[in-house]
Protein backbone atom coordinates (compact mmCIF):
# COMPACT_ATOMS: atom_id res chain seq x y z
CA UNK A 1 0.00 0.00 0.00
CA UNK A 2 1.66 3.32 -1.01
CA UNK A 3 2.09 5.77 1.84
CA UNK A 4 1.16 8.72 -0.41
CA UNK A 5 -2.05 8.10 -2.31
CA UNK A 6 -1.60 8.31 -6.08
CA UNK A 7 2.06 7.20 -6.13
CA UNK A 8 3.00 3.88 -7.80
CA UNK A 9 5.85 1.56 -6.82
CA UNK A 10 7.95 0.72 -9.89
CA UNK A 11 10.52 -1.59 -8.27
CA UNK A 12 12.08 -2.12 -4.81
CA UNK A 13 13.95 1.23 -5.02
CA UNK A 14 11.70 3.63 -6.95
CA UNK A 15 8.19 5.03 -6.83
CA UNK A 16 6.49 7.05 -9.56
CA UNK A 17 4.56 10.29 -9.05
CA UNK A 18 2.46 10.09 -12.22
CA UNK A 19 1.41 12.96 -14.46
CA UNK A 20 -1.84 14.32 -13.04
CA UNK A 21 -0.69 14.08 -9.40
CA UNK A 22 -0.85 17.87 -9.62
CA UNK A 23 -2.31 19.65 -12.63
CA UNK A 24 0.00 20.82 -15.39
CA UNK A 25 2.69 18.14 -15.00
CA UNK A 26 4.68 17.74 -18.22
CA UNK A 27 6.39 14.54 -17.08
CA UNK A 28 6.34 11.99 -14.24
CA UNK A 29 8.20 12.30 -10.96
CA UNK A 30 10.50 9.48 -9.81
CA UNK A 31 11.55 9.16 -6.16
CA UNK A 32 14.28 6.72 -5.14
CA UNK A 33 12.99 5.14 -1.92
CA UNK A 34 12.61 1.61 -0.60
CA UNK A 35 9.51 0.58 1.37
CA UNK A 36 11.07 1.62 4.71
CA UNK A 37 11.97 5.15 3.57
CA UNK A 38 8.64 5.45 1.76
CA UNK A 39 6.94 5.37 5.18
CA UNK A 40 8.89 8.54 6.11
CA UNK A 41 7.86 10.50 2.98
CA UNK A 42 6.08 13.80 3.52
CA UNK A 43 3.16 14.68 1.24
CA UNK A 44 4.57 18.20 0.82
CA UNK A 45 7.91 16.95 -0.52
CA UNK A 46 6.17 14.57 -2.98
CA UNK A 47 4.03 17.50 -4.13
CA UNK A 48 7.21 19.52 -4.66
CA UNK A 49 8.59 16.80 -6.97
CA UNK A 50 5.30 16.95 -8.91
CA UNK A 51 5.36 20.78 -9.01
CA UNK A 52 8.84 20.79 -10.58
CA UNK A 53 7.44 18.55 -13.33
CA UNK A 54 5.18 21.47 -14.42
CA UNK A 55 8.09 23.80 -15.25
CA UNK A 56 8.81 24.69 -18.90
CA UNK A 57 11.53 22.80 -20.75
CA UNK A 58 11.94 19.97 -18.24
CA UNK A 59 13.78 17.01 -19.76
CA UNK A 60 13.24 13.45 -18.51
CA UNK A 61 11.59 12.98 -15.12
CA UNK A 62 11.46 15.24 -12.08
CA UNK A 63 13.66 13.27 -9.68
CA UNK A 64 14.26 12.96 -5.95
CA UNK A 65 16.79 10.98 -3.98
CA UNK A 66 16.13 8.82 -0.86
CA UNK A 67 17.16 11.66 1.51
CA UNK A 68 14.18 13.70 0.23
CA UNK A 69 12.46 16.17 2.55
CA UNK A 70 10.48 19.37 2.09
CA UNK A 71 12.51 22.38 0.98
CA UNK A 72 12.06 25.84 -0.53
CA UNK A 73 10.39 25.35 -3.94
CA UNK A 74 12.17 22.13 -4.88
CA UNK A 75 12.31 19.28 -2.38
CA UNK A 76 15.72 18.81 -0.77
CA UNK A 77 17.06 15.76 -2.58
CA UNK A 78 15.57 17.06 -5.84
CA UNK A 79 17.20 16.77 -9.28
CA UNK A 80 15.79 18.27 -12.47
CA UNK A 81 17.21 18.82 -15.95
CA UNK A 82 16.06 21.58 -18.29
CA UNK A 83 16.74 22.20 -21.95
CA UNK A 84 19.15 25.16 -22.26
CA UNK A 85 17.15 26.62 -25.16
CA UNK A 86 13.57 26.16 -23.94
CA UNK A 87 13.98 25.48 -20.22
CA UNK A 88 14.25 27.58 -17.08
CA UNK A 89 16.61 28.20 -14.19
CA UNK A 90 15.22 28.54 -10.66
CA UNK A 91 16.95 29.63 -7.43
CA UNK A 92 14.58 27.25 -5.61
CA UNK A 93 16.27 24.39 -7.51
CA UNK A 94 19.66 25.35 -6.08
CA UNK A 95 18.78 26.50 -2.58
CA UNK A 96 19.73 29.39 -0.32
CA UNK A 97 23.10 27.91 0.68
CA UNK A 98 24.58 27.90 -2.83
CA UNK A 99 27.25 25.17 -3.17
CA UNK A 100 26.74 23.82 0.27
CA UNK A 101 28.98 20.79 -0.09
CA UNK A 102 31.37 18.36 1.53
CA UNK A 103 35.11 17.89 1.37
CA UNK A 104 36.80 14.71 2.57
CA UNK A 105 40.44 14.73 3.69
CA UNK A 106 42.58 11.62 4.12
CA UNK A 107 45.63 11.38 6.42
CA UNK A 108 48.45 9.00 7.29
CA UNK A 109 47.14 8.71 10.87
CA UNK A 110 45.30 5.72 12.29
CA UNK A 111 42.48 5.75 14.83
CA UNK A 112 44.84 4.31 17.50
CA UNK A 113 47.22 7.27 17.07
CA UNK A 114 44.56 9.99 17.26
CA UNK A 115 42.02 8.65 19.76
CA UNK A 116 44.12 9.34 22.91
CA UNK A 117 44.24 13.03 21.92
CA UNK A 118 40.75 13.38 20.46
CA UNK A 119 39.38 15.70 23.17
CA UNK A 120 42.37 18.00 22.78
CA UNK A 121 42.05 17.86 18.98
CA UNK A 122 38.34 18.77 19.05
CA UNK A 123 39.01 21.68 21.44
CA UNK A 124 41.80 23.00 19.21
CA UNK A 125 39.72 22.66 16.01
CA UNK A 126 36.87 24.49 17.71
CA UNK A 127 39.25 27.29 18.78
CA UNK A 128 40.82 27.59 15.33
CA UNK A 129 37.71 27.32 13.15
CA UNK A 130 34.97 29.93 13.63
CA UNK A 131 31.47 28.44 13.68
CA UNK A 132 27.91 29.40 14.54
CA UNK A 133 25.31 31.88 13.28
CA UNK A 134 26.89 35.01 11.80
CA UNK A 135 30.37 33.83 12.76
CA UNK A 136 33.24 35.88 11.38
CA UNK A 137 36.66 34.56 10.47
CA UNK A 138 40.30 35.58 10.43
CA UNK A 139 40.11 36.70 6.80
CA UNK A 140 38.80 40.20 6.09
CA UNK A 141 38.24 40.58 2.36
CA UNK A 142 38.86 43.89 0.60
CA UNK A 143 36.55 44.81 -2.30
CA UNK A 144 39.22 43.58 -4.75
CA UNK A 145 39.67 40.30 -2.81
CA UNK A 146 35.90 39.72 -2.79
CA UNK A 147 35.75 40.04 -6.57
CA UNK A 148 38.73 37.70 -6.97
CA UNK A 149 37.11 35.06 -4.73
CA UNK A 150 33.99 35.31 -6.93
CA UNK A 151 35.96 34.71 -10.15
CA UNK A 152 38.72 32.37 -8.93
CA UNK A 153 37.12 30.22 -6.22
CA UNK A 154 39.46 27.81 -4.41
CA UNK A 155 42.38 29.05 -6.52
CA UNK A 156 42.15 32.41 -4.72
CA UNK A 157 42.62 30.62 -1.40
CA UNK A 158 45.65 28.67 -2.65
CA UNK A 159 47.23 31.80 -4.18
CA UNK A 160 46.83 33.53 -0.81
CA UNK A 161 48.57 30.80 1.16
CA UNK A 162 45.60 28.65 2.20
CA UNK A 163 46.61 25.25 0.86
CA UNK A 164 48.50 23.71 -2.04
CA UNK A 165 47.94 23.78 -5.82
CA UNK A 166 47.48 19.97 -5.83
CA UNK A 167 44.39 20.39 -3.61
CA UNK A 168 42.52 21.83 -6.62
CA UNK A 169 42.81 18.63 -8.68
CA UNK A 170 40.42 16.75 -6.41
CA UNK A 171 37.63 19.34 -6.29
CA UNK A 172 34.51 19.24 -8.47
CA UNK A 173 35.09 21.67 -11.37
CA UNK A 174 38.61 22.27 -9.91
CA UNK A 175 36.95 24.54 -7.35
CA UNK A 176 35.88 27.22 -9.83
CA UNK A 177 32.98 27.75 -12.25
CA UNK A 178 33.95 30.08 -15.08
CA UNK A 179 31.69 32.96 -16.02
CA UNK A 180 30.97 34.52 -12.62
CA UNK A 181 30.46 38.28 -13.01
CA UNK A 182 31.22 40.21 -9.78
CA UNK A 183 29.12 43.16 -11.01
CA UNK A 184 25.91 41.08 -10.82
CA UNK A 185 26.22 40.61 -7.05
CA UNK A 186 24.69 43.13 -4.65
CA UNK A 187 26.57 45.34 -2.22
CA UNK A 188 24.64 43.69 0.61
CA UNK A 189 25.90 40.23 -0.43
CA UNK A 190 29.50 41.50 -0.46
CA UNK A 191 28.99 43.04 2.98
CA UNK A 192 27.70 39.75 4.37
CA UNK A 193 30.53 37.76 2.77
CA UNK A 194 33.40 40.08 3.62
CA UNK A 195 34.34 38.50 6.96
CA UNK A 196 32.75 35.05 6.69
CA UNK A 197 35.30 33.33 4.45
CA UNK A 198 36.90 30.47 6.38
CA UNK A 199 33.93 29.96 8.73
CA UNK A 200 31.87 26.84 9.22
CA UNK A 201 28.50 28.49 9.74
CA UNK A 202 25.52 27.14 11.64
CA UNK A 203 22.78 24.52 11.33
CA UNK A 204 23.87 21.18 9.89
CA UNK A 205 27.38 22.40 9.02
CA UNK A 206 30.18 20.52 10.71
CA UNK A 207 33.79 19.43 10.78
CA UNK A 208 34.12 15.78 11.73
CA UNK A 209 37.16 13.66 12.62
CA UNK A 210 36.38 10.09 11.55
CA UNK A 211 38.02 6.77 10.83
CA UNK A 212 37.47 4.21 8.07
CA UNK A 213 35.69 1.34 9.80
CA UNK A 214 34.59 -0.71 6.78
CA UNK A 215 36.04 -1.14 3.29
CA UNK A 216 33.65 -2.57 0.66
CA UNK A 217 35.82 -2.06 -2.46
CA UNK A 218 39.53 -2.39 -1.51
CA UNK A 219 40.97 -1.57 -4.96
CA UNK A 220 38.82 1.55 -5.40
CA UNK A 221 39.53 2.63 -1.81
CA UNK A 222 43.26 2.26 -2.48
CA UNK A 223 42.95 4.54 -5.54
CA UNK A 224 41.36 7.15 -3.25
CA UNK A 225 44.16 6.71 -0.70
CA UNK A 226 41.81 5.19 1.90
CA UNK A 227 42.47 2.20 4.18
CA UNK A 228 40.81 0.54 7.18
CA UNK A 229 41.43 2.24 10.53
CA UNK A 230 42.63 5.46 8.83
CA UNK A 231 41.77 8.92 10.17
CA UNK A 232 39.80 11.13 7.78
CA UNK A 233 38.25 14.58 8.20
CA UNK A 234 34.97 15.66 6.64
CA UNK A 235 34.08 19.34 6.21
CA UNK A 236 30.49 20.35 5.45
CA UNK A 237 29.92 24.05 4.72
CA UNK A 238 28.76 26.40 1.98
CA UNK A 239 28.70 29.99 0.78
CA UNK A 240 27.49 31.40 4.11
CA UNK A 241 25.61 34.74 4.19
CA UNK A 242 27.11 35.64 0.82
CA UNK A 243 25.26 32.88 -1.07
CA UNK A 244 22.13 33.33 1.03
CA UNK A 245 21.93 37.00 0.06
CA UNK A 246 22.49 36.24 -3.64
CA UNK A 247 19.62 33.73 -3.54
CA UNK A 248 17.41 36.21 -1.70
CA UNK A 249 18.19 38.99 -4.22
CA UNK A 250 17.45 36.81 -7.24
CA UNK A 251 14.29 35.18 -5.90
CA UNK A 252 12.77 38.70 -6.06
CA UNK A 253 14.06 39.13 -9.63
CA UNK A 254 12.64 35.72 -10.61
CA UNK A 255 9.17 36.40 -9.22
CA UNK A 256 8.95 39.40 -11.61
CA UNK A 257 10.56 37.40 -14.45
CA UNK A 258 8.06 34.54 -14.18
CA UNK A 259 5.25 37.09 -14.62
CA UNK A 260 7.05 38.85 -17.47
CA UNK A 261 7.55 35.59 -19.44
CA UNK A 262 4.10 34.19 -18.64
CA UNK A 263 5.37 31.18 -16.67
CA UNK A 264 2.57 29.63 -14.62
CA UNK A 265 3.86 28.57 -11.20
CA UNK A 266 2.08 26.02 -8.97
CA UNK A 267 4.10 27.52 -6.09
CA UNK A 268 5.68 30.98 -6.03
CA UNK A 269 8.79 29.44 -4.41
CA UNK A 270 9.49 27.94 -7.86
CA UNK A 271 10.01 31.47 -9.25
CA UNK A 272 12.18 31.13 -12.36
CA UNK A 273 13.15 32.65 -15.69
CA UNK A 274 13.98 31.15 -19.08
CA UNK A 275 17.61 30.00 -18.85
CA UNK A 276 18.58 32.02 -21.92
CA UNK A 277 16.82 35.22 -20.72
CA UNK A 278 18.76 38.15 -19.28
CA UNK A 279 17.40 37.41 -15.78
CA UNK A 280 18.24 33.70 -16.10
CA UNK A 281 21.81 34.38 -17.21
CA UNK A 282 22.36 37.03 -14.54
CA UNK A 283 21.25 34.67 -11.77
CA UNK A 284 23.40 31.85 -13.22
CA UNK A 285 26.46 34.11 -13.22
CA UNK A 286 25.85 35.33 -9.64
CA UNK A 287 25.19 31.74 -8.50
CA UNK A 288 28.60 30.74 -9.95
CA UNK A 289 30.17 33.52 -7.87
CA UNK A 290 28.58 32.12 -4.70
CA UNK A 291 29.67 28.57 -5.66
CA UNK A 292 33.23 29.82 -6.07
CA UNK A 293 33.07 31.55 -2.66
CA UNK A 294 31.97 28.22 -1.12
CA UNK A 295 34.92 26.34 -2.65
CA UNK A 296 37.30 29.03 -1.37
CA UNK A 297 35.62 28.73 2.04
CA UNK A 298 36.13 24.95 2.27
CA UNK A 299 39.71 25.41 1.06
CA UNK A 300 40.44 27.80 3.96
CA UNK A 301 38.73 25.47 6.44
CA UNK A 302 40.89 22.61 5.20
CA UNK A 303 44.05 24.72 5.56
CA UNK A 304 43.32 25.47 9.23
CA UNK A 305 42.45 21.82 9.86
CA UNK A 306 45.89 20.83 8.57
CA UNK A 307 47.50 23.49 10.79
CA UNK A 308 45.70 22.17 13.89
CA UNK A 309 46.89 18.58 13.24
CA UNK A 310 50.46 19.76 12.63
CA UNK A 311 50.45 21.87 15.78
CA UNK A 312 48.96 19.22 18.07
CA UNK A 313 50.93 16.22 16.83
CA UNK A 314 54.15 18.18 16.12
CA UNK A 315 54.85 16.47 12.80
CA UNK A 316 55.77 17.52 9.25
CA UNK A 317 53.15 18.00 6.49
CA UNK A 318 54.67 14.96 4.73
CA UNK A 319 54.18 12.76 7.81
CA UNK A 320 50.60 14.00 8.18
CA UNK A 321 49.80 13.26 4.51
CA UNK A 322 46.55 15.24 4.68
CA UNK A 323 45.14 15.74 1.22
CA UNK A 324 41.78 16.09 -0.47
CA UNK A 325 40.03 12.84 -1.44
CA UNK A 326 37.31 14.89 -3.15
CA UNK A 327 35.06 17.93 -2.70
CA UNK A 328 31.48 17.80 -4.00
CA UNK A 329 28.78 20.44 -4.32
CA UNK A 330 25.24 19.52 -3.42
CA UNK A 331 23.30 22.78 -4.01
CA UNK A 332 24.09 23.91 -7.54
CA UNK A 333 22.94 24.33 -11.16
CA UNK A 334 25.39 23.30 -13.88
CA UNK A 335 25.49 23.10 -17.67
CA UNK A 336 26.24 19.50 -18.64
CA UNK A 337 25.97 17.24 -21.67
CA UNK A 338 23.74 14.18 -21.34
CA UNK A 339 22.34 11.61 -23.76
CA UNK A 340 18.60 12.21 -24.23
CA UNK A 341 16.65 9.94 -26.63
CA UNK A 342 19.94 8.79 -28.16
CA UNK A 343 21.26 12.32 -28.78
CA UNK A 344 23.89 14.34 -26.90
CA UNK A 345 22.13 17.34 -25.43
CA UNK A 346 23.25 20.34 -23.38
CA UNK A 347 21.14 20.71 -20.24
CA UNK A 348 21.02 22.87 -17.14
CA UNK A 349 20.96 20.39 -14.24
CA UNK A 350 19.59 21.55 -10.90
CA UNK A 351 20.86 19.54 -7.92
CA UNK A 352 19.28 20.67 -4.66
CA UNK A 353 20.50 18.50 -1.80
CA UNK A 354 21.87 16.06 -4.40
CA UNK A 355 25.41 15.08 -5.37
CA UNK A 356 26.98 14.64 -8.78
CA UNK A 357 27.90 10.96 -9.38
CA UNK A 358 29.76 10.62 -12.68
CA UNK A 359 31.02 7.14 -13.69
CA UNK A 360 34.54 6.08 -14.68
CA UNK A 361 35.77 7.47 -17.98
CA UNK A 362 33.67 10.64 -17.78
CA UNK A 363 35.58 13.53 -19.42
CA UNK A 364 34.86 15.92 -16.50
CA UNK A 365 36.63 13.71 -13.95
CA UNK A 366 40.18 14.49 -12.78
CA UNK A 367 42.79 12.09 -14.21
CA UNK A 368 43.27 10.37 -10.82
CA UNK A 369 39.63 9.18 -10.88
CA UNK A 370 39.12 8.45 -14.60
CA UNK A 371 39.62 4.70 -13.97
CA UNK A 372 37.28 4.34 -10.98
CA UNK A 373 34.61 7.06 -11.25
CA UNK A 374 33.88 10.14 -9.19
CA UNK A 375 34.09 9.84 -5.40
CA UNK A 376 30.68 10.57 -3.86
CA UNK A 377 30.76 11.75 -0.24
CA UNK A 378 27.61 11.12 1.79
CA UNK A 379 27.66 12.41 5.39
CA UNK A 380 25.36 10.93 8.00
CA UNK A 381 24.30 12.44 11.32
CA UNK A 382 26.92 13.09 14.01
CA UNK A 383 26.11 9.91 15.94
CA UNK A 384 26.17 7.27 13.24
CA UNK A 385 28.25 6.84 10.07
CA UNK A 386 29.10 8.44 6.71
CA UNK A 387 29.96 6.85 3.36
CA UNK A 388 32.19 7.27 0.34
CA UNK A 389 30.82 5.85 -2.90
CA UNK A 390 31.67 6.09 -6.61
CA UNK A 391 29.37 7.13 -9.42
CA UNK A 392 28.04 4.38 -11.68
CA UNK A 393 27.10 4.33 -15.39
CA UNK A 394 23.43 3.76 -14.50
CA UNK A 395 23.34 7.23 -12.87
CA UNK A 396 23.93 8.78 -16.32
CA UNK A 397 20.92 6.90 -17.70
CA UNK A 398 18.52 7.39 -14.79
CA UNK A 399 19.47 10.46 -12.73
CA UNK A 400 21.55 12.76 -14.96
CA UNK A 401 24.63 11.58 -13.07
CA UNK A 402 23.23 12.34 -9.61
CA UNK A 403 22.75 10.65 -6.25
CA UNK A 404 21.78 11.52 -2.65
CA UNK A 405 23.68 14.07 -0.52
CA UNK A 406 23.22 12.93 3.08
CA UNK A 407 20.84 11.31 5.52
CA UNK A 408 18.00 13.82 5.10
CA UNK A 409 16.07 15.37 7.95
CA UNK A 410 13.29 13.45 9.64
CA UNK A 411 12.34 16.11 12.22
CA UNK A 412 12.18 19.87 11.80
CA UNK A 413 14.60 21.87 13.95
CA UNK A 414 11.69 22.88 16.21
CA UNK A 415 10.54 19.23 16.60
CA UNK A 416 14.12 18.13 17.37
CA UNK A 417 14.55 20.77 20.11
CA UNK A 418 11.21 19.68 21.61
CA UNK A 419 12.23 15.99 21.58
CA UNK A 420 15.63 16.72 23.14
CA UNK A 421 14.20 18.46 26.22
CA UNK A 422 15.61 16.96 29.41
CA UNK A 423 18.36 15.09 27.51
CA UNK A 424 22.07 15.83 27.28
CA UNK A 425 22.90 15.15 23.63
CA UNK A 426 26.59 15.86 24.35
CA UNK A 427 26.60 13.17 27.04
CA UNK A 428 24.75 10.71 24.78
CA UNK A 429 27.40 11.26 22.10
CA UNK A 430 30.23 10.81 24.61
CA UNK A 431 28.69 7.47 25.63
CA UNK A 432 28.97 6.44 21.97
CA UNK A 433 32.65 7.42 21.98
CA UNK A 434 32.13 10.69 20.07
CA UNK A 435 33.45 13.99 21.45
CA UNK A 436 31.20 16.85 20.32
CA UNK A 437 31.67 20.60 20.66
CA UNK A 438 29.06 23.17 19.59
CA UNK A 439 28.01 26.75 20.28
CA UNK A 440 25.15 25.65 22.52
CA UNK A 441 22.71 22.95 23.65
CA UNK A 442 20.13 24.06 21.10
CA UNK A 443 22.50 23.42 18.18
CA UNK A 444 23.13 19.88 19.45
CA UNK A 445 19.41 19.30 19.94
CA UNK A 446 18.63 20.42 16.35
CA UNK A 447 21.35 18.11 15.05
CA UNK A 448 20.83 15.05 17.27
CA UNK A 449 20.90 11.70 15.41
CA UNK A 450 17.14 11.15 15.91
CA UNK A 451 16.47 14.27 13.78
CA UNK A 452 17.79 12.42 10.70
CA UNK A 453 16.94 9.39 8.61
CA UNK A 454 19.36 6.47 8.91
CA UNK A 455 22.05 7.23 6.32
CA UNK A 456 22.88 3.51 5.97
CA UNK A 457 19.37 2.92 4.66
CA UNK A 458 19.55 5.96 2.34
CA UNK A 459 22.90 4.83 0.91
CA UNK A 460 21.69 1.24 0.47
CA UNK A 461 18.93 2.53 -1.83
CA UNK A 462 21.33 4.31 -4.22
CA UNK A 463 23.80 1.40 -4.02
CA UNK A 464 21.15 -1.25 -4.73
CA UNK A 465 19.53 0.89 -7.43
CA UNK A 466 22.94 0.94 -9.15
CA UNK A 467 23.47 4.72 -9.36
CA UNK A 468 26.43 4.82 -6.92
CA UNK A 469 28.52 2.07 -5.35
CA UNK A 470 29.65 1.86 -1.71
CA UNK A 471 33.44 2.06 -1.26
CA UNK A 472 34.06 2.75 2.46
CA UNK A 473 32.15 3.55 5.64
CA UNK A 474 33.39 6.21 8.06
CA UNK A 475 32.64 6.48 11.77
CA UNK A 476 32.95 9.75 13.76
CA UNK A 477 35.09 10.16 16.89
CA UNK A 478 35.12 13.97 17.15
CA UNK A 479 32.73 16.62 15.84
CA UNK A 480 32.56 20.39 15.86
CA UNK A 481 29.14 21.81 14.98
CA UNK A 482 28.20 25.21 13.59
Amino acid sequence: MPKIEGTIRLDPYRIKVPKGFVSGMRTDGIIFVDETLEQELELDSVRQVANVATLPGIVGNSLAMPDIHTGYGFAIGGVAAFDVEEGIISPGGVGYDINCGVRLLRSNFTKEEVEPKIRELVDLLYAYIPSGVGSTGKIKLSAKDSEEVVTKGALWAVQNGYGEAEDLQAIESNGCLEGANPDLISKKAYERGRDQLGTLGSGNHFLEVQYVDEVYEPKIAEKMGLFKGQITVMIHSGSRGFGHQICDDYVKVMIQAARKYGIELPDKELACAPFKSQEGQQYFSAMKGAANYAWANRQCLMHWTREVFLRLFKITPKDLGMRVVFDVAHNIAKEEFHIVNGKRKKLIIHRKGATRAFPKGHPELPDIYKEIGQPVIIPGDMGRVSFVLVGEEKAMKETFGSTCHGAGRLLSRHQAIKQARGRSIKQEMAERGIIVKAAGKETLAEEMPDAYKDVSNVVDVVHNAGIARKVVRLRPIGVIKG
